[in-house]
């Protein structure tokens, strides 16, 4: 026995089975150290987008550590548990890029004794304005068991000796005595899972925000006000300076500011207004204009079948014209549209084909997100510049057609073309889309350039600019307002006057008298708007991850119900005919080797 322990093949044995171990104990040692991981899926649901690493990866983005405390922790269902995984996981891989710059904790929030947790729920709860609770009941051992959930975690960051806080809520709270019921939650799962990134990302780059871009929306001619854009602005105040301005002739109107909105005008600008706005241009500021061309009074539509369009003669678009953005005084018709009801009509539904939905480019403006309602929008058409890039950002479809300019708007139009209507010769030809957002980018040359007189030009108080001084951007929509949304009014609890809402009702993701009627359009124009302000003002960070188009497979149920009986078959028997082949294997290899060494 010694012999053989002590021969060369039990030498090389031994030796082989003590490499072997210590091999096994580095590599494990190692993978705790360093988190990798393959994505092999088609949509990249597990990689970062190109944003969030260089966010990151970026020490000038944040110095110092942040902090996050999550609080999904302790005995949860296996869907929870999965979700809490998948959360750590993303986490990992943040850390793998951020270093000790990024610290994460799972807190279980029932330890403790009772005292102790009630203020933690509390201090989590913080009035409505912290995480909210998400109640769940689920089936274990044969009964109905309710779980309270904080699904959402604390993020601290210490700046200049300040310490700021936020929350972010990664699954949906439930109002009191209404909660999910665990077996139909897989999809608000698995769009959570799928939000992770959006979400941490989001949240980090509010709170470690150094300085944020100035951005005014411009009143005096008839723009929408603050009331009818306070769910628009409520997506972009976390990350922006958000003010108005109006420009009263002053020079200086827009001096301290970075973006200009300019939304849904229905008054002419005089030259001296578009002399500031130009000269904001010339001197690198984004400007983003949002507008019709025509006006269509709506209530005599509904009330008379047919209206006039009128033209507004702004004179901004003749500005814009010099940037290279022409928008035309037509509008556009597409059977890629949403549905219009009108109440006494013989078909109370009508596809009303002023009403596009517009298609997504490639562009990361609008990539990958749902189609942009756009009522009564005009065309947009590109006016060759010497130095700017010109790219389309919103189109119709190749089922789409155009407008005399000035056109009569009737309701009978879209009953004229039938159950299948075709707006234009070949249907399916790409060259039919019309542009219906544009953005240029580039060096300008000055509106006014050869339009005012030399001693004005030349007056150090004038301060003009021929031409830009750095390169900069403007963008266009051929429509005013679809950012608005209706609003209500309260009384002021704190005093005289009234305090003013958005409707409940997200108007940019839904239509709410589709809505109630169970007819499905989505709208994209919330990310859109979002994706639009943080290209325009070249934050990055979030906008790969908004365009990124993730699919979510679902079940082919009819294809289960006919396969379940051979699924169960496989799934039972399955593991143990394979434990049983490989016995099989293993006891004739066994049998041949130790048979050979007897002979």
């Amino acid at each position: 026995m010694i012999k053989r322990l002590f021969s060369f093949k039990g030498i090389y044995n031994w030796s082989f089975l003590l490499i072997a171990t210590v091999a096994l104990v580095l590599i494990n040692i190692i993978a705790s150290l360093v988190y990798y991981r393959l994505d092999m899926t088609e949509d990249q649901r597990y990689s970062l987008s190109n944003g969030t690493k260089s966010f990151l990866a970026d020490k000038t983005k944040f110095e110092n550590r942040i902090s996050i405390k999550i609080y999904l922790e302790g005995n949860l269902p296996a869907e929870i548990q999965h979700f809490r995984n998948a959360l750590e996981d993303k986490l990992k891989i943040f850390k793998s890029l951020a270093g000790d710059r990024i610290e994460y904790v799972f807190v279980n929030p029932k330890n403790g004794s009772d005292s102790d947790q009630k203020a933690l729920f509390s201090d989590l709860y913080a009035r409505g304005q912290g995480i909210l609770p998400m109640d769940i009941v689920y089936m274990k051992d044969g009964d109905q068991t309710p779980l309270m959930l904080w699904p959402g975690a604390q993020i601290s960051y210490s700046q200049n000796g300040i310490i700021k806080e936020s929350v972010i809520q990664f699954l949906p709270g439930t109002q009191p005595g209404k909660p999910y019921d665990l077996s139909n939650i897989s999809e608000i799962l698995e769009n959570a899972v799928n939000n992770l990134e959006y979400n941490l990302v989001s949240a980090m780059r509010k709170i470690t925000q150094l300085e944020k871009p100035r951005i005014a929306f411009l009143q005096g001619h008839g723009e929408l006000n603050s009331n009818q854009t306070l769910r628009a602005r409520g997506l972009i105040a976390p990350y922006y300076s958000l003010s108005e301005v109006s420009l009263n002739d002053s020079i200086a109107a827009l001096s301290d500011i970075d973006g200009l909105v300019i939304a849904d005008p229905q008054y002419p600008f005089s030259d001296k207004d578009l002399y500031i706005i130009d000269q904001f241009v010339m001197n690198g500021g984004k400007l983003m204009c949002f507008m019709n061309a025509l006006h269509i009074e709506d209530d005599t539509l509904m009330s008379r079948g047919i209206t006039h369009s009128i033209r507004k003669n702004l004179r901004l678009e003749n500005m814009l014209f010099d940037y290279g953005l022409k928008l035309n005084e037509n509008l556009v018709v597409d059977v890629q549209c949403a549905p219009k009801i009108v109440p006494y009509a013989e078909q109370t539904l009508l596809p009303w084909f002023f009403h596009v939905m517009a298609s997504p480019t490639s562009h990361p403006i609008s990539r990958n997100i749902e189609p942009v309602s756009l009522e009564y929008a005009n065309e947009i058409q590109f006016v060759k510049q010497a130095k700017a890039r010109f790219i389309p950002i919103l189109t119709s479809s190749s089922n789409s057609n155009k407008t005399g300019l000035a056109p009569l708007v009737s309701l009978e139009m879209p009953m004229s073309y039938g159950k299948k209507p075709e707006l234009v010769d070949n249907p399916t030809d790409n060259i039919n889309k019309l542009c219906l957002a544009g953005l240029s980018e580039g060096y300008y040359n000055s509106h006014f350039q050869n339009r005012i007189v030399e001693e004005f030009s030349k007056n150090k108080n004038s301060n003009y600019k021929e031409k830009s001084l750095k390169e900069t951007k403007v963008l266009l929509v051929g429509n005013g307002d679809f950012i608005a949304n209706s609003y209500d009014s309260i009384p002021n609890p704190k005093g005289a006057g009234f305090l003013y809402r958005a409707n409940p009702f997200n108007e940019l993701k839904f239509n709410k008298i589709l809505a109630e009627r169970s007819i499905p359009y989505f709208y994209g124009n919330q990310e859109f708007f979002q994706n639009l302000m943080d290209y325009m003002m070249g934050d990055n960070s979030v906008l790969d991850i908004r365009s990124r188009q993730i699919d979510i497979k679902l079940i082919d149920k009819e294809k289960l119900k006919v396969m379940s009986g051979r699924l169960k078959i496989i799934n039972v028997f399955g593991p143990v005919l394979l434990i049983l082949f490989f016995a099989f294997v293993w006891n004739f290899l066994r049998k041949r080797r130790y048979s050979k060494i007897i002979n």
